[in-house]
């Protein structure tokens, strides 16, 4: 296909115009690139200096103390009571299995237990009820500490400007 002189020149004139803009274009979109990193960089000093200072403070303030009396709840309320719960149960079950090996063995039900009261046995270290009672106090220290920590940590990626099209006040 051959083109005239003038379409030639139109043309050439267009590729030019067009060369020019995608040179423009990629400076802008340099500038573009160095103004976001810039940006993040002053969030992240931003979020070093003021926002998380304040957290810090608003968590000793307000949530610090309950937190404190959660762990002491759980500590002097809620193990010892599901120690008891599970210790009493871990006594009925051993009472039925008792029970049970006596009817198995063919010596019957053994009812001198509600004639007299027998002797209490001395007991020799930490109950499977204890040893359950440790285990549920570490797992709610675990759980607050790390409830505490995810709190506490720095997310940098989080902050987004609530206006991005909107120049910053200097």
């Amino acid at each position: 296909m051959s083109l005239s002189r003038k379409r030639k020149k139109e043309l050439r004139k267009l590729q030019s115009q067009a060369s020019n803009l995608w040179e423009s274009q990629q400076v802008l979109v340099g500038e573009a690139a160095h103004v976001a990193r810039e940006a993040s960089r002053q969030l992240g000093h931003l979020g070093r200096e003021q926002v998380r200072p304040r957290i810090q403070a608003g968590y000793e303030t307000y949530a610090a103390p309950y937190v404190a009396k959660g762990k002491d709840v759980v500590n002097h309320t809620i193990v010892p009571a599901a120690g008891a719960v599970v210790g009493s149960a871990m006594s009925v079950w051993d009472a039925a299995n008792d029970t049970r090996s006596r009817l198995a063995s063919g010596r019957g039900l053994d009812l001198s237990a509600f004639r007299k009261p027998a002797p209490a046995p001395v007991k020799k270290g930490i109950g499977a009820g204890g040893v359950i009672a440790i285990i549920l106090g570490v797992a709610a220290a675990l759980g607050v500490l790390y409830a505490a920590w995810q709190t506490l940590r720095a997310d940098d990626e989080l902050w987004v400007a609530d206006d991005p099209l909107r120049a910053p006040d200097a």
